[in-house]
C-alpha cells in the first residue's frame, strides 16, 4: 500500500490513550493506530502511552497490544511492528486530580526521549461517566495547554448532562482542542457527500424541495447486542445511534453550501443546518421496536423496556427542505445489514405518467469504501415501450490511485494534524439534543418485531405510500 506523506511535518507527539485496555481501545483505537504507522501518517517521532487503573508492565502492554492487532487486524507479523512496539509505554494506577498514578512519570520520560515539549493528544476511550474526572485530572495536573483531547460517544445522555459535560470541558479547554469523535462522519462515504454534491453541477442543482421527495438514512444491521448486553440495555437503539450518527450525517446532507471546504467553514455549516431541525414528535413521527428475543438475553431484565429499533422522521425547517421528510432507520436483528444515504427525486412532469420502482434515486452507500448508485427508469430492450427501473453503481474503492482510510484511522490523522472537519462542535451537539429532547421526555411504546424482518410494520408508514428503498430491491445490504 503506497504510503502517504504529509505537507507540513507533524511534531514530536504523545498520545494518551486512557483506557488503554478496554474494549474500545483493543477493537478500534489500537488497530487505527497501527494502520496510521503502515501508511507513514504518523509524526516522525511519537510516544504512545496507555494508561489504566492496573500496574501493567511496559513489556506486557506490548504484548496485550500485539494480541488486540492480531484479534483485530492489522496483522503485526506483516507491518511495521518491532520499529513500533518500542514506542509503546503504559502507565498504571489510574489517573485524576488527587492521584495521577504514574502517568506524569512516564510522561517525563517520553519527553526526555524526544528532547523536546511534545505535542499532546488525549484520547479518552472510557466510558461516559469517566470524562468528566479526566478532564479535570487533566487540567489539575497541567496537561491541557496546547494539547489536543478526544471524547468518544455519547458525549452526554441527555441535554442536561450534555450540557453539564460541555459546560467542564470547555472551562478546561478551548474549543478547538476538543475533538467529539464521531465515526460515522469518518467513513469514506460520508465524505463523499461534500464531493457529490459540491462539485458536481449534475447532483448539486437537484439537492432541494424543488427536486427531492424524501430523504432516506437507513442503518439497519443483522447483529444483536449479545456481547454488550448490559450496556445497550442502559442506552437503547435511539441515544446510541439516532441523537449521534443519524442526526450528524442528516446535517451533512441538509447544510447550505459552505464557504469552503475548510474545518471552520464546513463546521458553521453543519451546526446552522443542526439548529434547523424541528423538534421530533413522539406521537406522530417516531416508531420504537424491540426485537423478540431481547428479553431473554444475559444482563437484560424481563421487563426491559429498551427500544433496539427507532425509525423517525426529522424536519429541518431551512428554505431549502422545507416540507421534505427526512426519514431515519436503524435496529437490531433486521434483514440485513446497510449503511445508505439515498435522495428520492420528485416524479417528473410531462408524458410519462407512471414510472416503475422509486423512479429515480441518487443513493451514497456509507459502508467500506463506499459506492454511488443511481437509480432510473429505461426502456426495457423488445419491440414494446415498457418501462424498468435500472441502476447503475460506481464503487469508489475502484477509482483510480485511491487508498481509501477506515473511519477510525481517518479520524485519528485528522486529531494529528488538528483537521477538525469531520468532528462534531459544542453548538452543533446543543441544536441535535434539542431536537431530540421530546423523544426522551415522552417515548412511545416500544413495539416487537420479529428477528430478521424490517422492524414494526408501523414503521411503514413514516415513509408514506412510497415506502422504504431498503427492504424493497434486490441488493438491500450493498
Amino acid at each position: 500500500m503506497t504510503a502517504h506523506t504529509h505537507p507540513v511535518p507533524l511534531p514530536p507527539t504523545v498520545f494518551v490513550l486512557f483506557g488503554a485496555t478496554g474494549d474500545l481501545a483493543r477493537r478500534m483505537v489500537l488497530p487505527a493506530f497501527f494502520e496510521l504507522a503502515e501508511r507513514g501518517l504518523l509524526p516522525e517521532d511519537w510516544r504512545l502511552v496507555g494508561n489504566g487503573r492496573g500496574d501493567v508492565s511496559h513489556e506486557d502492554f506490548r504484548a496485550r497490544v500485539h494480541e488486540a492487532l492480531t484479534e483485530f487486524g492489522p496483522s503485526p507479523d506483516h507491518g511495521p511492528w518491532e520499529e513500533f512496539s518500542k514506542r509503546l509505554r503504559f502507565a498504571g494506577g489510574g489517573f485524576g486530580t488527587a492521584d495521577p498514578g504514574s502517568l506524569l512519570d512516564v510522561l517525563a520520560g517520553a519527553r526526555d526521549e524526544l528532547g523536546t515539549d511534545p505535542q499532546y493528544v488525549h484520547y479518552l476511550a472510557v466510558p461516559p461517566g469517566g470524562f468528566a474526572p479526566l478532564t479535570e485530572g487533566l487540567g489539575q495536573h497541567g496537561l491541557t495547554a496546547g494539547a489536543r483531547v478526544v471524547y468518544e460517544k455519547p458525549y452526554g445522555t441527555s441535554p442536561e448532562t450534555f450540557r453539564e459535560l460541555d459546560q467542564l470541558v470547555l472551562s478546561v479547554l478551548d474549543e478547538d482542542q476538543v475533538f467529539r469523535i464521531d465515526h460515522f462522519l469518518g467513513k469514506e462515504g460520508t465524505q463523499d457527500l461534500h464531493v457529490l454534491r459540491f462539485a458536481n453541477q449534475l447532483f448539486q442543482q437537484i439537492w432541494s424541495r424543488e427536486h427531492v421527495a424524501q430523504v432516506q438514512i437507513d442503518v439497519p444491521e443483522e447483529l444483536d447486542v449479545a456481547d454488550r448486553a448490559e450496556f445497550y440495555d442502559a442506552t437503547g437503539a435511539a441515544l446510541d445511534m439516532l441523537v449521534t450518527h443519524l442526526f450528524q450525517v442528516a446535517a451533512e446532507v441538509a447544510m447550505e453550501p459552505p464557504g469552503s471546504l475548510t474545518p471552520t467553514d464546513l463546521q458553521a455549516a453543519r451546526e446552522s443546518v443542526l439548529a434547523c431541525f424541528r423538534q421530533l414528535d413522539p406521537t406522530r413521527d417516531v416508531v420504537l421496536g424491540q426485537f423478540e428475543g431481547y428479553r431473554d438475553l444475559d444482563g437484560v431484565a424481563d421487563d426491559s423496556p429498551t427500544d433496539t429499533f427507532v425509525a423517525a422522521r426529522l424536519w429541518v425547517d431551512t428554505d431549502r427542505w422545507r416540507g421534505v421528510p427526512f426519514l431515519l432507520r436503524t435496529g437490531k436483528r433486521m434483514a440485513c445489514s446497510a449503511q445508505r444515504v439515498s435522495l428520492l427525486l420528485r416524479r417528473p412532469q410531462g408524458p410519462v405518467e407512471t414510472v416503475p420502482g422509486h423512479g429515480n434515486v441518487v443513493s451514497l452507500s456509507l459502508s467500506g469504501s463506499g459506492s454511488l448508485d443511481i437509480g432510473l427508469v429505461t426502456k426495457e430492450p423488445g419491440p414494446d415501450l415498457v418501462l424498468v427501473p435500472a441502476r447503475t453503481t460506481l464503487d469508489l474503492k475502484q477509482v483510480p490511485g485511491g487508498t481509501p482510510l477506515p473511519p477510525y484511522v481517518s479520524l485519528i490523522h485528522d486529531v494529528l494534524t488538528g483537521d477538525r472537519s469531520l468532528f462534531t462542535t459544542s453548538a452543533g451537539l446543543d441544536g441535535a439534543w434539542a431536537a431530540f429532547a421530546p423523544l426522551q421526555e415522552r417515548p412511545p411504546q416500544v413495539q416487537p418485531y420479529l428477528p430478521g424482518t424490517w422492524g414494526p410494520r408501523s414503521a411503514d408508514l413514516l415513509a408514506g405510500p412510497e415506502g422504504w428503498l431498503l427492504g424493497q430491491t434486490a441488493t438491500d445490504a450493498s
